[in-house]
């Protein structure tokens, strides 16, 4: 959305967030910058907690152009103490903060263990003894599912993870919906598939593998679809930052766990080709199909697109930003920031599809 249309909409939530106090985790991240953004036109007096460790998407450029309208406390949320005075005084926390790599999840398990399921619930425990009347609203991914069962796959669906991620994103999402249901803590929990649009990381697939061909097409480079048929589907992030507000300040929200889907599915395939078509205007790009890598099948959940009616029905949310809009939005942000979101660093054409 552009400034106009965000600061049309600061009335949608009846002043909900005007004047209230907000801290966001990961809050220098791809979801968080963009959620800060978007509280700072609601009138929100916020904070951001990020421990900008390189690998985990923490970008101070993500705040150029609003840096001097919320505060920024340089913290990991698996330090208790610094999490325990933070979260005092908060009318709303956003927990976005996670460790989003599937590989180095199976590569370090027990970092992964720390940042998704540990300090999820330290954070908890903060606020049922420090902050009862906050409301929670976390970050979780489709990928607890595993391998669908059936398509398209809703809240109902079992969950059976086939990486470290997946457990202890699991573990991270109950551990919210669990303090809502014994200690009154009100917390809602969304999971997220793929989220794409500015600010995203760029510089390699930790994140998302639509990065990576992002970078790659705007370097001139080729890039490459792995297998090419997979089914997936694909959130712009001003629609997933309207699903997290709208959880917050919706009680029929709390303790309930939504899907977040896009307003299409599409295969790898025709998403390289709608990237490509999306920068027609500056002389398209060229990739490649390529095998799919043996390393990457064992925890690789094949075809998935998800069943996004509960939202649809419980918030009154649905997509409003297609995916060829949002790629075309994506792609002109980074023309002229490649530098700021890639440093000197290069990186592999070698690319994840959609994990």
């Amino acid at each position: 959305m552009s400034n106009s249309s965000l600061q049309s909409t600061a009335s949608d939530y009846n002043g909900r967030f005007q004047g209230k106090k907000v801290l966001v985790t990961g809050g220098i991240g791809f979801i968080g910058a963009n959620l800060a953004r978007r509280l700072v036109n609601l009138g929100a007096e916020v904070t951001l907690v990020d421990s900008l460790i390189p690998q985990y998407g923490g970008n101070m450029h993500n705040l150029d152009g609003f840096a001097d309208k919320v505060r920024v406390n340089i913290s990991d949320v698996r330090d208790q103490h610094s999490m325990k005075n933070l979260i005092q005084g908060q009318d709303y926390l956003f927990n976005l903060a996670g460790q989003t790599s599937h590989m180095d999840s199976m590569a370090d398990p027990f970092t992964d263990l720390e940042i998704n399921s540990r300090a999820q619930l330290a954070i908890l425990e903060s606020c049922r003894h420090f902050n009862r009347d906050v409301v929670v609203v976390f970050a979780s991914t489709r990928q607890i599912y595993g391998r669908p069962e059936y398509l398209p796959v809703d809240e109902r669906h079992l969950v059976q993870p086939v990486d470290v991620n997946g457990i202890n994103k699991m573990a991270g999402e109950w551990y919210h919906i669990l303090y809502n249901n014994v200690y009154g803590v009100r917390a809602s929990a969304l999971r997220l598939t793929n989220t794409i649009g500015p600010r995203m990381r760029i510089r390699d697939a930790r994140q998302t593998f639509v990065g990576v061909w992002v970078r790659l097409l705007l370097e001139g480079k080729p890039f490459e679809v792995w297998g090419g048929e997979q089914l997936r589907d694909f959130t712009y992030v001003d629609d997933c930052v309207e699903a997290m507000l709208l959880s917050a300040v919706n009680e029929k929200a709390w303790g309930k766990i939504f899907n977040l889907g896009g307003d299409k599915v599409v295969s790898l395939k025709e998403l390289a080709d709608a990237l490509v078509a999306a920068n027609s205007a500056y002389g398209g790009g060229e990739y490649r199909i390529c095998q799919f890598p043996e390393d990457r099948k064992k925890i690789d959940i094949g075809d998935y697109y998800c069943d996004d009616k509960l939202i649809r029905e419980t918030l009154e949310w649905e997509p409003q930003v297609s995916l060829e809009e949002g790629l075309r939005r994506t792609l002109d942000y980074y023309r002229d920031r490649l530098e700021e979101y890639t440093g000197p660093e290069n990186v592999s054409a070698v690319c994840p599809p959609g994990l």
